[in-house]
């Protein structure tokens, strides 16, 4: 007894990978979460695939339907947004399905931090700039750990992306402030990214929170800030990889 764990992508159904497509097709049951996923997905299902929509569902719940469907013989993907690796709620039901004797694999898929790097047309690691991206998230409701603060992880300067606080950018603003970072430092706040109604805002470190009162933007939204996002780097931000006098393994340099 298996149950696949899918990664959806960010939204478009075309970014979902060919193995997660595969999955759905031969699924008997699907089980998705119908605030974050995106509908058209489900245009890869079978007509007479079971279809549960888990928005309104508690852990318990959720786990419990898929067990009773594995176990009448029913092939179950559990489809997730973005890559179930990342703030993806999967330990959880995995540790209950293994209680259960029901094994799970997992599919990877496309984090809504590169798509969302993909639509503003950034690189989140630029050679002489930073080489380091921190993914994390502002403490509201759920707290982080006392060594991950966000104003400890912005001491490092480097590129940060933030999930899951589109509602808490003063508190983002402070911590970066605090950490020493510049109110002109660039940020790029994408609203749901691959959608069709994708949005992407420019912003700075100092204008972060009323740039998204004005645009609306509360919820399906990730944020980067560093200064890897500038659209003004100069000819001194280059890698050593495509310098013609850069000698490599494949290439020799030329003097």
């Amino acid at each position: 007894m298996k149950i696949y764990i899918v990664g959806a992508g960010p939204g478009a159904s075309d970014l979902i990978t060919v193995r997660g497509m595969k999955l759905l097709q031969r699924a008997d049951a699907i089980f998705y979460t119908d605030s974050l996923v995106h509908d058209e997905l489900l245009t890869y299902a079978k007509k007479d695939a079971r279809i549960f929509r888990t928005s309104g569902m508690h852990l318990k719940q959720i786990v419990s339907l898929m067990c009773e469907e594995v176990r009448s013989g029913k092939m179950v993907v559990r489809l997730h947004t973005g890559d179930p690796a990342i703030y993806g709620a999967t330990m959880e039901q995995i540790v209950l399905l293994k209680k259960e004797g029901i094994d799970v694999e997992i599919v990877p898929g496309v984090s809504s931090v590169f798509a969302a790097a993909a639509a503003a047309q950034v690189e989140l690691t630029v050679p002489n700039l930073t080489q380091t991206v921190i993914l994390t998230r502002a403490e509201g409701r759920t707290p982080v750990p006392e060594k991950e603060k966000l104003t400890l992880l912005a001491e490092h300067h480097c590129t940060i992306a933030l999930f899951l606080s589109a509602t808490l950018t003063k508190k983002v603003t402070a911590a970066f402030l605090e950490a020493g970072w510049s109110e002109h430092t660039p940020v790029v706040v994408v609203y749901k990214a691959t959608w069709p109604d994708e949005k992407v805002v420019r912003s700075t470190v100092g204008t972060l929170h009323e740039d998204m009162q004005r645009h609306g933007i509360r919820q399906h939204a990730l944020i980067l800030a560093g200064w890897a996002l500038s659209n003004e780097l100069d000819g001194s931000y280059r890698s050593k990889l495509y310098d013609e006098t850069f000698t490599h393994g494949y290439r020799k340099g030329e003097k």
